[in-house]
């Protein structure tokens, strides 16, 4: 991917994974980092974080019946 192009949502993915759990190399967070927009990364970390909090609500309620 070079500066200023547009990510897949397959890279977009990847890397919001990964900064997710904390493990992004340098060179993935500058990649990052020079992409146009900024948009398609808050999307998919706003999406995860939802199904993290659903899936952590699930389990925490299939534990206690």
């Amino acid at each position: 991917m070079t500066a200023n192009s547009p990510a897949s949502w397959r890279q977009v993915l990847k890397a919001v994974a990964g900064a997710f759990i904390g493990v992004q190399s340098e060179q993935q967070r500058q990649q990052d980092f020079a992409a146009r927009s900024p948009l398609p990364y808050i999307l998919v970390g706003v999406v995860m974080a939802v199904l993290f909090v659903i899936t952590v609500l699930l389990v925490v309620s299939w534990v206690l019946r």
